[in-house]
């Protein structure tokens, strides 16, 4: 049917309900937007029954086409919520997820939850068959140069508005975490005495932050300050810090670091890779320290520690944050 930014969601709900959304990306926020749109706009139509599952090693496929085939006797419609952390169905995913998308009836919606697909996923014949038939959306990250505008926006949104210096200094504070972004301007609304945000006001609001950061955990963890990092994992927690912001700084600099070591093993200098110049050495250090293979199996239990975020029960979140946290640092566990 169509592929779609998050931006173009909202007119596409109010247009019509497809059976079949497919949502991709890394970006917590705009996940968890999107979804709760969906949710929205199907709960309106009348799918009163939702069923949540989890698309893990060896999961049973015919739960899927269970789950399409059976309706409570107190709902008329039902919606599936699959959840594929890994971003790969394999054969038996593959054929399932096509078959429910070549026989889905109008009393069911599927929702499927992935990881950011690359150009070869996003052609495989799985992905063409669910976008045929549903809504495919695909959601960037934010970079540095758009995010002023986009918190703009969410000023705007939130009846608020701000000076462009004001803007700047809470872009710098987030560094592109929108989640921090988002829960400051939820602050701000409370904060602000009139509807236009100063620099002051904002300086103010930013340095009444929590004293622990996830930056500042992330900046231990590279100096290999591992008693560092975990006072400040834990600081975050008793400040109330949410879990997923910290998982979001740790599976980023992940996926960082295993970019940068691919191109640092190519020959490319550290300078021309990472920007923040007082960061090369922390970068550096954390590369030679962690290798490819450690930094593919760390990621791996950041998408278990996702999990259980979203109420799986294999783990307390904290304690997989905890042991990222360690690993990151060089005290090796996994």
């Amino acid at each position: 049917m169509a592929r779609i930014n998050p931006r173009q969601l909202a007119q596409s709900l109010q247009r019509d309900l497809a059976p079949i959304y497919v949502i991709t990306g890394d970006e917590p926020l705009l996940v968890q937007e999107c979804c709760d749109a969906i949710r929205d706009a199907a709960r309106k139509r009348g799918f009163n029954e939702r069923e949540l599952l989890h698309g893990e090693n060896n999961f049973d496929w015919g739960q899927l086409l269970s789950a399409a085939g059976s309706l409570s006797l107190f709902a008329d419609k039902k919606l599936i919520e699959l959840r594929l952390p890994g971003g790969k169905p394999g054969d038996k995913g593959s054929k399932a997820l096509q078959e429910f998308a070549l026989t889905a009836g109008e009393d069911t919606l599927l929702m499927l939850v992935l990881p950011k697909l690359d150009r070869s996923q996003l052609n495989s014949k799985w992905i063409k068959t669910l976008e045929a038939n549903g809504v495919l959306i695909q959601i960037w990250p934010v970079d540095a140069s758009e995010m002023p505008r986009w918190i703009h926006q969410r000023l705007r949104a939130a009846g608020l508005d701000a000076e462009p210096e004001a803007i700047q200094i809470l872009a710098e504070r987030v560094e592109g975490n929108l989640l921090a972004a988002s829960q400051e301007i939820e602050k701000l609304k409370l904060l602000a005495q009139d509807s236009v945000i100063t620099a002051e006001t904002m300086n103010n609001a930013v340095a009444s932050s929590a004293r622990y950061d996830v930056f500042g955990l992330i900046d231990k963890a590279l100096a290999a300050d591992a008693a560092g990092a975990v006072k400040t994992l834990q600081g975050l927690r008793a400040e109330g810090v949410e879990a997923p912001v910290v998982l979001w700084a740790i599976a980023r600099e992940l996926r960082s670091l295993l970019e940068t070591q691919q191109k640092l093993d190519e020959g490319q200098p550290i300078n021309r890779l990472v920007r923040i110049q007082k960061r090369q050495p922390l970068v550096q250090a954390a590369c030679q320290r962690l290798r490819p293979r450690q930094l593919e199996s760390l990621l791996l239990r950041a998408r278990a520690v996702d999990n259980a975020i979203k109420g799986g029960r294999e783990m307390d979140p904290w304690a997989g944050l905890l042991e990222l946290t360690l690993n990151l640092s060089g005290k090796r566990s996994i």
